[in-house]
């Protein structure tokens, strides 16, 4: 039985909507496009080619972040599945935490992940666990907590890493106990419990 194509256009709308206008010709053709309309609407420029298998409809809203939706079009795998997550000092970006102005984009992906990013690109490998990652419209982000034990763990100066911990902690995100039950190096364990010393100190001032 043929699919009303305005059926057709709803169900593609909400898989968009979900990715910020973003979506594969797979997920296309999954809904009832066929690689035939697909290139009609690619050539009438009702699609925008984004890349190999990746278009964005051209109505639809720009993303403020459209740059790491793409970078997680880009880490899928054979199954469509993302790959990479927005981490380090990009995530602290996306949560709003501290001060630090990332210069290139930072994503994890997990161990035996092949792809080469660009210079722009950071690629950190860990396996992430379910409560690691927040879902965002079109990427995957870890959690403030996690974001932090990664940027603790990283090159971040100890002056940018205080000021995420206390946007986290005034905002009510993390709380100090999160951090101690954390399984961490001693080093970037004695990062964190410097800062947090740090912030108590200035607000017994």
């Amino acid at each position: 039985m043929k699919r009303d194509p305005r059926e057709t256009e709803r169900v593609l709308m909400e898989i968009v909507r979900e990715q910020g206008g973003y979506f594969t010709a797979a997920q296309a053709l999954s809904v009832g496009y066929t690689y035939r309309q697909q290139n009609y609407h690619k050539n009438r420029g009702n699609w925008m080619y984004i890349d190999h298998g990746v278009y964005r409809l051209r109505n639809y809203p720009e993303s403020e972040r459209g740059d790491l939706i793409r970078w997680s079009f880009w880490s899928r795998n054979r199954r469509g599945e993302f790959q990479a997550t927005v981490s380090h000092d990009t995530a602290l970006a996306i949560h709003e935490l501290g001060d630090a102005m990332p210069g290139k984009i930072h994503l994890t992906v997990p161990p035996g992940f092949r792809k080469k990013a660009s210079g722009g690109c950071v690629l950190h490998t860990a396996r992430l666990d379910p409560h690691d990652i927040e879902r965002h419209h079109g990427f995957n982000v870890t959690t403030p907590l996690r974001t932090l034990l990664d940027v603790a763990d990283s090159s971040l100066s100890q002056d940018l890493l205080e000021s995420a911990v206390r946007d986290a902690l005034k905002r009510g995100m993390v709380w100090n106990k999160q951090f101690l039950l954390s399984e961490l190096p001693k080093g970037t364990r004695d990062r964190l419990k410097a800062a947090m010393g740090t912030i108590e100190h200035a607000e017994v001032k």
